[in-house]
C-alpha cells in the first residue's frame, strides 16, 4: 500500500494526496486547486496527474478552495465515488464550491475576449456551475470521530483541527493481510490561542503523519494586545487621518474573526463612531453558516454569547450585497472600515477597493494573513513603490500595516506542540507538505531537534510504501 504526494509538495496550495491500496483501491485526501502561482495556475489545475474515474473516494480535511476547489473539475472528468467531509465542512462547501465555479467562468470570460481579439480559440472554464452542483451531490457528510469503512483495506475518521469550522485531520487505518497502518493527514492546523475555534485536537498514535508546514519556520506576533493594536489602526485611519481602513479578508474565518474583535470593541464602547462595511456577498453568506455551527467555538466565545447572542453582529455594521452600492464606497469620501474578499488581495471587490484608496495617504491597507507570492497584498507588503491593478499602474500612498497574530495557520511552536501527542518511537515518517521551501527546511530542522527522527520533504509525485 503506497501514497503518493501530489499536490502542495512545493508551494502552499493545491493540496492532494493519493492513497494507493494492494487491491487497486484509489482514495484521494484532499482535491484543492493551485491559487496564486501566476500564469502557470490554470495549466497546473488542469495537470490531473491521476485518472478521476478510478477514484473510489474522495476525504477532504476542510472547505478551503486549494484543499476542496478541484473536486468539481474531478467530477466533470468522470470521478463518480463518495465525498467525505464534517458536517460543518460540507455546509461551507455549498458555498465556496459555487463561488468558485462563478469565478472560473467569469475569468475564462474575460481571457477569451482577449484571445478573441488576438484570433486564438475561445478556452474552456476549468468547470461550471452546473459541475459544482454536480460534486455537491456526491458528498457525505459525517461527524467528527466516527469510524468510517470504505472498504475492506481502508478505514478512518476525523479528529478537529481548529483551522476553520469543519476542519479535521484524516486518521486512516490501513489493513494488508494481517498487518496494520495507521496514517494521519493533518490537513491545515489552527491557533491554539484562536479567537473564535475550539484548539486542535489530540490525534491517535501514528505510524505517518503527512503534515503542514506553512509556517514552519516561523513565530506569530503575540495575540495579548492586538486587539489594542487594531484600535489604534482604526482610530489613526479613520479619526486622525479622515481615511478608509481597507481589510482584506478571507470570507471564510478571517471575516468573522475580524467581526468578534470589532464586536467586542462596540460592547466595551470603544469603537469609533464610523460606518463599517463587509462588501462581499459570499462573506455575508459564510458568516451565517459560521453562526449555526456553534458546538465548532472555543469556551471564550461559547461564554462571551451568553451576554452577547451576536458576536458577529453590531450597531453601524452594513452587509453589502449589491454592485452598485460597493460602488458607492468607493466614491464615498466618509471615513470608515471596509472588510472584503479576498483575503490576498488579488481578486474579488477588495481588488476594486485597493485600487480607489491606494494612491490617498489617509488610507491605510491592513494585510491580517498569508499572503502567496505573487499576490497583490504580498507585493504591497514588500514595499514596492507601485503596483499592477486591472492593467494599470498605481502609486503605493497609502499606509500599508499588517497584524499577522489572527492568522488561522499555527507557527513553528504550535506545529510542534500539534505532533507532541505522538509516541516517537512509534512514528515512523514524517512528510512535511504545504509549505515553501524555507519553511519546510526550517520545520525539518525543529522536528529532528525535538526528536522526531524521520522527516521527510518529498517532491511532487513521490511514492512511499506504508508497509516496507
Amino acid at each position: 500500500m503506497k501514497i503518493k504526494l501530489i499536490g502542495a509538495t512545493e508551494s502552499v496550495t493545491g493540496s492532494k494526496h493519493l492513497l494507493l491500496t494492494e487491491s487497486g483501491s484509489q482514495i484521494l485526501l484532499d482535491c484543492g486547486l493551485f491559487q496564486g502561482m501566476g500564469r502557470e495556475t490554470d495549466e497546473l489545475n488542469r495537470k490531473l496527474n491521476l485518472n478521476p474515474a478510478h477514484l473510489e473516494a474522495i476525504l477532504l480535511t476542510h472547505a478551503h478552495i486549494d484543499h476542496s476547489g478541484a473536486i468539481p473539475y474531478y467530477v466533470s472528468q468522470g470521478f463518480r465515488g463518495r465525498i467525505y467531509c464534517t458536517e460543518a465542512t460540507f455546509d461551507v462547501c455549498k458555498l465556496l464550491l459555487l463561488d468558485s465555479a462563478n469565478i472560473q467562468e467569469s475569468d475564462i470570460f474575460y481571457i477569451n475576449k482577449k484571445r478573441f481579439k488576438q484570433g486564438k480559440k475561445a478556452l474552456e472554464p476549468l468547470y461550471t456551475e452546473k459541475d459544482a452542483v454536480g460534486a455537491l451531490k456526491q458528498f457525505h457528510p459525517v461527524k467528527s470521530g466516527a469510524e468510517i469503512k470504505i472498504n475492506n483495506e481502508v478505514s478512518f475518521h476525523f479528529t478537529e483541527t481548529g483551522h476553520i469550522i469543519g476542519a479535521a485531520a484524516i486518521n486512516l487505518t490501513l489493513k494488508k493481510e494481517n498487518n496494520i497502518r495507521k496514517l494521519t493527514y493533518t490537513g491545515d492546523i489552527g491557533r491554539y490561542t484562536d479567537p473564535i475555534m475550539k484548539k486542535p485536537q489530540v490525534f491517535p498514535q501514528a505510524d505517518f503523519v503527512i503534515c503542514e508546514s506553512t509556517y514552519g519556520d516561523r513565530l506569530h506576533e503575540e495575540t495579548k494586545n492586538m486587539e489594542g493594536r487594531f484600535l489604534d489602526i482604526v482610530c489613526n485611519t479613520c479619526i486622525t487621518k479622515k481615511g478608509k481602513l481597507i481589510i482584506p479578508a478571507f470570507s471564510l474565518g478571517r471575516t468573522q474573526e475580524i467581526l468578534y474583535i470589532l464586536n467586542k470593541l462596540e460592547y466595551k464602547d470603544r469603537l469609533p463612531n464610523i460606518n463599517i462595511y463587509v462588501d462581499s456577498p459570499l462573506s455575508t453568506e459564510v458568516t451565517k453558516v459560521v453562526k449555526k455551527h456553534k458546538e465548532c467555538f472555543n469556551k471564550e466565545l461559547v461564554h462571551y454569547i451568553q451576554s452577547d447572542p451576536t458576536p458577529f453582529d453590531f450597531e453601524n455594521l452594513y452587509y453589502i450585497k449589491d454592485v452598485e452600492a460597493s460602488k458607492e464606497i468607493n466614491r464615498s469620501k466618509e471615513p470608515c472600515i471596509i472588510i472584503s474578499a479576498s483575503g490576498m488581495g488579488d481578486a474579488g471587490r477588495v481588488k476594486h477597493h485597493i485600487k480607489y484608496a491606494i494612491e490617498d495617504s489617509r488610507n491605510t491597507i491592513l494585510v491580517m494573513g498569508y499572503c502567496a507570492p505573487y499576490t497583490l497584498c504580498h507585493r504591497l507588503l514588500s514595499g514596492e513603490e507601485s503596483v499592477h491593478i486591472f492593467g494599470d499602474y498605481f502609486k503605493v500612498k497609502a499606509e500599508i500595516t499588517s497584524i499577522l497574530s489572527l492568522s488561522a495557520h499555527a507557527d513553528q511552536n504550535e506545529l510542534v506542540q500539534f505532533l507532541a501527542c505522538q509516541d516517537k518511537n512509534k512514528l515512523k515518517t514524517i512528510f512535511l507538505v504545504h509549505g515553501e521551501e524555507e519553511a519546510k527546511a526550517e520545520f525539518k530542522i525543529k522536528l529532528l531537534e525535538e526528536g522526531f527522527y524521520n522527516v521527510q520533504i518529498p517532491a511532487p509525485g513521490d511514492v512511499y510504501d506504508l508497509f516496507e
